[in-house]
């Protein structure tokens, strides 16, 4: 070893910053985890007591001489690699822009309406139980919604869900809130659907006031207000009775706009009702004092309304000649 010790020694002491050509080639043997003084060290652990306080300062000393070598001819300049010559007049890259994804900027032109009106922001977990998704809701055993043809079941005994709307939200606010209340709760949600028009993920924003004397004319006027601020003056609105199983009396919320025949083109946006008594009790209000009205929109059908997206799936393909069109 002391061979060893004594030729790295003659080797170093004969190299100064400006004869080191090659910065790598003497990284690898001198100074890297293969290197010449690192195989010094790996023998070090095999000596006795008395050959380590002979042989430790030597091998220390050496490392050390390396290491100045290199950062004096790192620092004067040497290289490892030939850097190719530039042109520093030629102009730069272009650095593109990112933008809002469609469905953001219609999530954020939504929340700005309602927080106008007084509406407050909430949120809930994605993954739901049970009875916050369905049995809170008044959802019975056999609705369509418990069957794994409509749902994402996360478990085996059917307990945990991909939540299917954002209603778990609202049932998570009557609980720890007491009225009045008013939220808004956007957020993904996931059903077991895939086409033009439905995406198994897709994204929704649903509204729920609790407060007394809170009646279906407050929900119409609610909606009134909304549908002129996000689409404009122009729209006839019409509700036609529904069943949602959380809501009673329940409705269907359209939009029309005259055509050149004098008639009126219909669309469905959203689903709306009275809060049923049933899901007030289960979230620990009292029906007699309290009433609520509530509402689901599509933020994905909006957005397909607002921009002219044909297809759902264009929403979540993530092709940048698509959403660049949006910033």
């Amino acid at each position: 070893m002391q061979d060893k010790i004594k030729s790295i020694e003659d080797a170093l002491q004969k190299l100064s910053p400006d004869a080191i050509t090659d910065l790598e080639a003497f990284k690898r043997q001198y100074i890297g985890k293969q290197s010449l003084i690192q195989d010094l060290f790996k023998s070090f652990k095999d000596l006795d007591a008395d050959a380590k306080r002979l042989v430790g300062p030597k091998v220390n000393a050496l490392k050390q001489r390396a290491q100045e070598l290199y950062d004096a001819a790192l620092e004067a300049g040497q290289s490892a690699v030939e850097v190719p010559w530039k042109d520093a007049s030629l102009p730069g890259r272009a650095m593109d822009f990112g933008s809002l994804h469609p469905l953001s900027l219609v999530e954020r032109e939504l929340m700005e309406i309602f927080d106008f009106v007084g509406f407050t922001l909430a949120k809930g977990p994605e993954i739901e139980d049970d009875w916050h998704n369905f049995t809170a809701l008044n959802f019975p055993a056999n609705h369509p919604a418990r069957d794994m043809q409509d749902t994402f079941f996360v478990d085996s005994k059917e307990e945990r869900v991909l939540r299917t709307h954002t209603s778990g939200v609202q049932v998570r606010t009557m609980l720890n809130s007491k009225p009045p209340i008013r939220v808004i709760a956007p957020g993904r949600v996931y059903r077991c659907d895939s086409d033009a028009t439905h995406s198994p993920v897709f994204h929704q924003l649903e509204g729920l006031v609790v407060d007394k004397r809170v009646s279906f004319k407050d929900l119409k006027e609610t909606l009134f207000y909304f549908t002129e601020a996000f689409f404009g003056k122009g729209f006839e609105v019409r509700f036609r009775p529904s069943y949602f199983p959380f809501t009673e009396p329940s409705a269907e919320m359209d939009i029309g706009k005259r055509n050149a025949q004098g008639g009126i083109d219909w669309m469905e946006i959203l689903g709306c009702g009275m809060v049923d008594p049933a899901v007030l009790e289960n979230c620990g209000i009292d029906p007699k004092e309290y009433q609520g009205y509530a509402f689901g929109i599509g933020i994905d059908r909006l957005a397909m309304l607002k921009f002219g997206i044909p297809d759902i799936r264009l929403l979540y393909e993530n092709d940048i000649r698509f959403l660049g069109q949006f910033s």
